[in-house]
Order: C-alpha cells, then sequence, then structure tokens
C-alpha cells in the first residue's frame, strides 16, 4: 500500500507515541501487579532507560544512508515488537531485566531515526514539520487516556495486552510504502569532527550538561513512580492516564507558543525559570495528593520539561556549526538516558525503604533543582 509521505511519517509518529504512552506512565503499574517489589521496579526502569542510552547513542549513528532510514525503522519495530511479546512470557525479575533491556535498546532509536527521515524528506520536497510531529504528541494524549480507563476496567493484565498490540500497529505502520522514499547520502567531506573530549574542555558546555541532566534527570520519581504514587493515594488508572495527558497537553502548548513566549529568552534565563519550576513542581508533588495540586503540579510539567528543552536547543544552536550535532548527541545521551537511568534506581531504593514517605522521592527531585540555578552556562554565540 502506497501513501504520501507526510502520512506515512505522521503515522509512524503517532504509532510510535501511542506506545510509549502506555509503556511510560503505566509499566511500572504492571510492575507492580506482577509483584514486583518498588526496588527492583527501580532497577528494571532505570536499566531500561541505560538501554535507551545506549540505543540512541550507538546504533542510530548505524544509519548512515538516508535511503536506508525506512529499513532500519523495519527492522527496529520488528525487533521491538518480539521483545515486547518477551514481556507475557515470564515475570521472574531476570527475564524481565532482559527483555527491558532488549525492549528498549530498539524502541528508542526509532524517534532520532524518525527525525532523521524528516530531515531528509523536508531536502526533497516541502513541508511543515511541526504540524507532522504534532501526532505523536496526540497520540500520546490519547494513548494514556485510553489505557488509563482500560486498565482500571480490566485491571494490570491491560497494559502488557495494550503495549503488544500498539507495538504490533507501529510494526505495520513501517510497512507501508511513502509515495517517495527518502534519498541520498549524509555528507562526510570536508566536515571536521568534534569529538566529545574536546566538547568538554570547554567548562561552559560542562556547566551546560550538568545543569540540564540534573533539572532532566530530576524526572525520575516522575516517570518511575508518579503513577504508583498517585495510586496509593486512592486515584484510579483513568485519573492517573488524565493527569499524564494534562502534562503532555501543556507540553504541547508550551511548545508550540514558544517563539512568542520566548523570543527574546536566552538558554542561561529560559534554564533559571525551569529551575524554578522544578523546585515548585517537585515540592508541591511530594507535599500534596489533592487533585487540584495535581493539576497545578502537571501544568509545571511544561516548565519542568519544555522550557528546559528548549534552553537546550537554544545553547546548542548558539555553538559553532561543527559542534550543534555532536553536542546534540551528548545532551541526549547524558540528560535524557544516562542521568535519568541513574536516578531512576536511586529512587527506586529510596522509594521501598520509606513506605509510608513516598512523597520524600519528589522533595529530593526539588533538592537537584537547586545546583541548576548556580551552574547554569553563561551563552555566546559561536560561529
Amino acid at each position: 500500500m502506497v501513501i504520501p509521505s507526510t502520512r506515512w511519517l505522521a503515522i509512524d509518529y503517532f504509532t510510535y507515541f501511542f506506545a510509549y504512552s502506555i509503556f511510560l506512565p503505566f509499566w511500572s503499574i504492571w510492575l507492580k501487579g506482577e509483584g514486583i517489589d518498588a526496588e527492583m521496579i527501580g532497577v528494571l526502569l532505570g536499566i531500561g532507560l541505560g538501554a535507551r542510552f545506549l540505543g540512541a547513542m550507538f546504533i542510530t549513528p548505524l544509519v548512515k544512508e538516508p535511503s536506508k532510514l525506512i529499513i532500519a525503522l523495519r527492522i527496529l519495530a520488528v525487533l521491538s515488537f518480539i521483545f515486547s511479546v518477551g514481556f507475557a512470557l515470564g515475570s521472574h525479575w531476570a527475564w524481565l531485566l532482559f527483555v527491558m533491556i532488549g525492549f528498549n535498546l530498539f524502541f528508542a532509536p526509532m524517534v532520532p531515526l524518525g527525525d532523521s527521515l524528516a530531515g531528509a524528506w523536508q531536502k526533497q520536497f516541502t513541508f511543515d514539520y511541526g504540524k507532522i510531529r504534532v501526532w505523536g504528541s496526540i497520540a500520546f494524549i490519547i494513548g494514556s487516556s485510553l489505557m488509563g480507563y482500560l486498565a482500571g476496567v480490566w485491571g494490570h493484565k491491560s497494559i502488557m495486552v495494550a503495549l503488544v498490540i500498539s507495538c504490533a500497529a507501529l510494526l505495520v505502520s513501517t510497512l507501508l510504502r511513502p509515495a517517495i522514499m527518502p534519498s541520498g547520502a549524509t555528507k562526510v567531506e570536508g566536515q571536521a569532527k568534534v569529538s566529545v573530549k574536546q566538547l568538554i574542555a570547554d567548562k561552559n558546555v560542562v556547566r551546560f550538561l550538568i545543569c540540564v541532566s540534573l533539572l532532566q534527570g530530576a524526572h525520575a520519581a516522575y516517570y518511575g513512580f508518579a503513577s504508583l504514587f498517585w495510586k496509593e493515594a486512592g486515584y484510579s488508572d483513568l485519573v492517573i492516564g488524565n493527569l499524564w495527558s494534562l502534562g503532555v497537553v501543556a507540553e504541547v502548548i508550551v511548545f508550540t507558543l514558544s517563539h512568542r513566549l520566548f523570543r527574546r529568552w536566552s538558554a542561561r534565563n529560559l534554564l533559571l525559570l525551569s529551575a524554578f519550576c522544578g523546585i515548585v513542581r517537585w515540592g508541591l508533588m511530594g507535599a500534596f495528593t489533592a487533585l487540584p495540586v495535581l493539576i497545578i503540579v502537571q501544568i509545571l510539567h511544561s516548565g519542568t520539561f519544555t522550557v528546559c528543552h528548549l534552553a537546550a536547543m537554544r545553547f546548542i544552536s548558539a555553538r559553532k556549526e561543527s559542534e550543534i550535532i555532536p553536542l546534540q548527541a551528548v545532551y541526549s545521551a547524558l540528560a535524557m538516558g544516562g542521568g535519568l537511568a541513574i536516578l531512576t534506581i536511586v529512587v527506586g531504593f529510596i522509594y521501598e525503604r520509606v513506605p509510608t514517605h513516598h512523597g520524600v522521592v519528589f522533595y529530593l527531585m526539588a533538592l537537584l533543582a537547586v545546583p541548576a540555578l548556580f551552574i547554569r552556562p553563561r551563552v555566546t554565540a559561536q560561529v
């Protein structure tokens, strides 16, 4: 079946983030339902994030030719589907550890490769990337809300079933044929390569990486244990799903209005705003479980995640052209992968040992944002 290339890309984003909207908010609930304790949940989720780091860092660069992007996405979709089925074959922690590593290792690179595909197609024909990419956010909103309803009706087993079905849909979507196939080769001649060692020789880059790793890493308790925390507070799976959706809605709104809202803001000032939002958000989350407060907490996701990401993109884009790609890779690997992985394991360890004071893990996340106030990098445009 041949479909327009932009529709192929929109469907790919939609099916991927629909699957992710099941895995990210609800996997801790599924693991808990399978009898896994909080400490091991933290280990499993943390190791999974570590595998995402490895997949994004080392599998993504293996695809050097734009013309190979479609086949790469198909192979990764097949492997992701196989490992999603693996979750149904056993619940021993060692088996789950193996499956978590495999699933995240192959599932994670599909986003950067999808973005690379969008970039390749933009060189072949004109289209609005934002209008295509937003389908991923729409899918996350629909998926997390729907999964909350289904889990409330059919229990935690429905989470694993939904993940398998959504990964199957992702695989089928990649097998569709776009009307225009990506073409061209990656330019390598005449490009000065910048190593990670050269990047971190700049103290300003080091300050940037530490700052964003703290701010993004502070989401570890949220990504790993917010659903469990809210469930213990008496909220239904439907309410939990809607709370996750609200966070993404706030994220989409701020991304959409970012140019108008932050046109004159520097990366340094955006990081200040993000750190302030982090202190407030995680402090409130640790102290209160009342629904009106949780609504405010989720709206603040646009500050803790979105504003931090906007700051990172602004800082990176101000660097020398030869530094942009490697710095982007290091930022994604550390702030969105490695840092989260380590902190998720730590949070799981603490969460298990303070059964009557689970909110303390969110206070710790608030503390992580404090040093970010003082180590923000200075930004100077480079050529």
